[in-house]
């Protein structure tokens, strides 16, 4: 095996580490998850068994990341990025960001309709910044109903009932960073 070879291999127990470490999971919690005995993933991490596709698929899939990013492997030199939309309520979720943990960026579509939705207010724990590109959104949150036009901005803990949707039943697209409760996107114009 060629030394450039055992450098990636060596490397893959510290990166499963670190990034279990950053989703603030456990040994436990992530056997469950994979399927991979407790034992197994802690000689992995430490370096004491080497990975295989076996037990890097499962680990890929749990942490949602390319298999690439697990290994560590060299760019191909192909400065395309493959997104994967995820479609879910009817609308259209185009993952912007590959990184574990922190602010994710999402390119969102929501498609025409013949008449506009009925707003169905949501929870979770997070907290939203969207951006306007296309269309006319209207956000509801709490007891409050908005429109908003192209180029216009919104920020709110999701925590608080909330739906978007079409204004006018026409095709909306907008960008969103979304981050776990406490994180919130500063966007501040530069000053002179």
């Amino acid at each position: 095996m060629s030394e450039e070879i055992e450098d990636v291999l060596d490397a893959v127990g510290p990166r499963l580490r670190a990034l279990r470490r950053q989703r603030g999971s456990t040994l436990a919690e992530l056997a469950v998850k994979t399927g991979i005995s407790e034992s197994t993933l802690s000689r992995l991490e430490s370096g004491q068994r080497r990975a295989n596709l076996e037990l890097l698929l499962p680990l890929a899939r749990a942490y949602d990341v390319p298999l690439d990013d697990l290994v560590g492997a060299p760019r191909t030199g192909d400065p395309r990025i493959h997104l994967h939309p995820i479609h879910r309520h009817g609308m259209t979720f185009i993952p912007l960001t590959r990184r574990p943990g922190g602010v994710h960026a999402y390119k969102m579509l929501i498609p025409s309709r013949n008449e506009p939705a009925e707003p169905t207010p949501q929870t979770h724990s997070g907290y939203e910044w969207l951006y306007v590109l296309n269309g006319r959104l209207r956000l509801v949150l709490a007891e409050q109903d908005l429109i908003l036009p192209p180029g216009e901005a919104a920020e709110f803990d999701t925590t608080q009932p909330h739906w978007l949707g079409s204004a006018d039943g026409r095709a909306v697209e907008l960008l969103i960073l979304f981050g776990l409760q406490g994180e919130r996107v500063h966007v501040r114009p530069r000053t002179p």
